[in-house]
C-alpha cells in the first residue's frame, strides 16, 4: 500500500490537486492519502485569530475529504500546525508515508514557495516530494 501526505491549505479544494489524486489512483487503487491543513490565517487581518484559522481549516478538510471519498478515494486528515514544516513533522511521528504533496498558489502568489516549503520538506524528513500549482481562480 502506498501512502501520501498531502499538506494544502487555500488550495485543497482545487481542481488541480484533486486531480492529481485521482491520476495517482487510477495508476495505483491501493493508495491512501493523509491531508494535512495547516490552522494559518489566509486573511492579512491583523483580527483572524487561531481560532479563526483551525475552523476554516477543519470546513476545507471536512469538504475535501467528503469530495475524496465521493471519488472513491481512501483518505483521512487533520487540522495542523500552523507552520506546514511542523505540521507535516507531527504527522510524520506518527505514520510512515512514501510521498508528500505539497500544493501551493504559484511563484510569486504563494507566501509556502516563497520559503521553499517544497525542498524543506525534503530536506528535512528525506521523502520525495511532489508540488502541484494551483492557479488562483481554482482555489476554492
Amino acid at each position: 500500500m502506498r501512502r501520501c501526505l498531502v499538506v494544502a491549505n487555500q488550495t485543497l479544494g482545487s481542481s488541480e490537486l484533486f486531480e492529481e489524486l485521482r491520476s495517482r489512483q487510477a495508476q495505483d487503487e491501493d493508495t491512501t492519502y493523509c491531508l494535512v491543513v495547516p490552522g494559518t490565517r489566509t486573511s492579512s487581518s491583523a483580527f483572524w485569530s487561531e481560532g479563526q484559522a483551525r475552523a476554516h481549516a477543519r470546513h476545507a478538510l471536512d469538504d475535501a475529504l467528503e469530495r475524496l471519498h465521493e471519488a472513491g478515494l481512501d483518505a483521512t486528515g487533520d487540522v495542523g500546525d500552523e507552520d506546514p514544516v511542523l505540521a507535516v513533522g507531527d504527522v510524520l511521528s506518527h505514520a510512515p508515508f512514501d510521498e508528500i504533496i505539497v500544493s501551493t498558489f504559484p511563484p510569486g502568489v504563494s507566501r509556502w514557495l516563497h520559503r521553499d516549503l517544497p525542498n524543506r520538506l525534503r530536506r528535512r524528513y528525506g521523502l520525495p516530494v511532489t508540488h502541484v500549482a494551483v492557479v488562483p481562480a481554482h482555489a476554492g
